[in-house]
């Protein structure tokens, strides 16, 4: 009988979530559930076996553009996973991708990059990765739970511990209610013994702020009973005003984002007569994410998964989030 021979990795295929093209305004239009070629091997680098992946608000910013050029297409989306590697290792992968050479803090590389913007992201049935990316996953949390942590979870809890500094017993102001690094600022701080206020747009969105430890939740823009020591600021224009007023002498924002724009006028006179500090936070490093996950198995927190899907029905995960009705994180598994 004649030998079949073995198909190449090269000319291997795999299901993957990508974007095909580049749409500003209807970023849905370049979205593809398909084939793409097995990932290749390079030095320094291993594939991961995916079992689930997160989806994320940089999904649909890439699909916009946004940090994602139309030459570097088609380009797999997805910065958040967990599976096995090539030895059948639980693990997760950090999301941030230091530049050859680079040490410290990876967060403050020049040439850094996520993946899905300069390497194939993770919304496929394999990605390959830096091996120093991998971290172990908790035999506590199942794949799904940890699929949530490396871009919102870590973005959170940086926010919070390593930006803000906050300790046991200060109050934090967190704007929004039910997006991804809103609902693990709330689980996060109520976990470390933080007093914990959030605004929601919607009753459903405060419930589910009070069911995840908030202390007092209150409707966007509403009088607080009392100035806090911190505000965790993810919305801008639509929010900073209030965020700025709220904080008592002395206090913090930390931002890691403006979904609804840049701020309007940035209440200079206030910021300097209060001695108020404005920090930016980006994303964390491999050893906060280390970090958060002991943190999560000693206080038993477990990420919100508003929704599980199977990678192929990617493009419904999509839609839930462009339309703004998720609470929480919504997870594709493999």
């Amino acid at each position: 009988m004649t030998p079949v021979p073995r198909q190449s990795a090269i000319n291997r295929v795999l299901l993957a979530v990508y974007a095909d093209s580049i749409n500003p305004e209807a970023p849905l239009d370049g979205l593809i559930v398909g084939e793409r070629p097995e990932p290749e091997a390079r030095s320094g680098w291993v594939t991961v076996s995916v079992r689930a992946a997160a989806l994320n608000h940089h999904d649909l910013w890439s699909l916009r553009g946004v940090g994602l050029p139309s030459e570097r297409l088609p380009m797999i989306l997805g910065c958040d996973a967990a599976g096995l590697d090539d030895d059948g290792n639980e693990v997760l992968i950090h999301a941030v991708i230091s530049s050859e050479g680079w040490s410290g803090d990876e967060t403050l590389d020049p040439k850094r990059s996520l993946l899905s913007e300069l390497h194939q992201g993770v919304l496929a049935e394999r990605v390959s990765v830096p091996r120093r990316n991998l971290v172990p996953k908790p035999p506590e949390l199942s794949f799904e739970q940890a699929a949530c942590l490396p871009t919102a979870w870590l973005t959170a809890y940086r926010m919070l511990f390593v930006r803000g500094g906050l300790k046991p017993g200060q109050t934090v102001l967190v704007q929004g209610a039910s997006g991804g690094v809103a609902t693990a600022l709330i689980a996060l701080g109520a976990g470390a013994g933080l007093r914990v206020w959030a605004t929601g747009r919607s009753e459903q969105k405060r419930e589910l702020a009070t069911a995840l430890g908030a202390d007092a939740v209150f409707e966007p823009g509403a009088r607080l009973p009392e100035r806090v020591d911190a505000v965790m600021e993810t919305t801008g224009a639509a929010t900073w005003a209030h965020s700025v007023r709220s904080l008592k002498q002395g206090g913090v924002i930390v931002i890691s984002g403006a979904t609804t724009g840049d701020a309007p006028p940035a209440e200079l006179t206030r910021i300097f007569f209060l001695q108020l500090s404005v920090v930016g936070s980006t994303m964390g490093t491999r050893d906060e994410l280390e970090q958060l996950l002991r943190m999560l198995v000693q206080r038993q927190i477990r990420p919100t998964i508003s929704q599980t899907l199977p990678l192929s029905q990617a493009r419904v995960g999509f839609e839930e989030m462009l339309a703004g009705r998720t609470a929480g994180k919504l997870v594709f598994t493999v």
